[in-house]
């Protein structure tokens, strides 16, 4: 693998960063790939950035919104690798659709590929390693026979509405368990 061509952040900078402040770093990482992909497609516009993406996905590359959002609970935890990785990721998607034909190719398909590798010298990996738990919350608590499960609001809800979940290994009914203080 070639060497990457954005230059590595400072870590030590990027660790004293307020929220506000890694915020700005990531817009000002988002210009300085915009302004490598003008070398190769100097018609290509500026992304807008937004930090309001939740759950597992670390970036997206919104194209009907006309910009990229970033998950700001992810940031905060792998500050480097966002700014290694993950912004350039989402910048070669960016990219990648603005070229001739772009919506029709496969999102991370050969051209993107070709971008991750050619352009930002970075292996092309679909997919982050980053711990997700404390971005992916799972507040409502079940159990089964043989261990507890995490649910979201949203699964939570579908239990209320009649859906049953049964756990993978012991094929018994999940059932909402309520914590008391005692169980804390």
């Amino acid at each position: 693998m070639t060497k990457p061509v954005l230059p590595s952040p400072d870590s030590t900078a990027l660790a004293a960063l307020d929220r506000a402040q890694l915020f700005q770093a990531v817009e000002a990482r988002v210009e300085a790939a915009w302004a490598l992909c003008r070398e190769v497609h100097p018609q290509l516009p500026r992304p807008g950035v937004w930090f309001d993406l939740r759950g597992g996905s670390a970036g997206q590359a919104h194209l009907g919104r006309g910009g990229l959002r970033f998950n700001p609970s992810l940031l905060e935890e792998n500050r480097d690798a966002f700014m290694v990785e993950v912004v350039p990721h989402e910048m070669a998607h960016w990219l990648v659709f603005h070229l001739q034909d772009g919506t029709r190719l496969k999102p991370h398909g050969r051209e993107w590929q070709t971008v991750m590798r050619e352009l930002f010298g970075l292996a092309a990996q679909v997919t982050h390693r980053f711990d997700t738990r404390r971005a992916r919350p799972t507040p409502y608590r079940y159990r089964c026979g043989c261990q507890e499960h995490g649910f979201t609001s949203r699964r939570h809800g579908l239990v209320l509405k009649g859906r049953r979940y049964r756990c993978r290994d012991c094929a018994q009914t999940l059932v909402y368990h309520v914590y008391r203080e005692a169980d804390i």
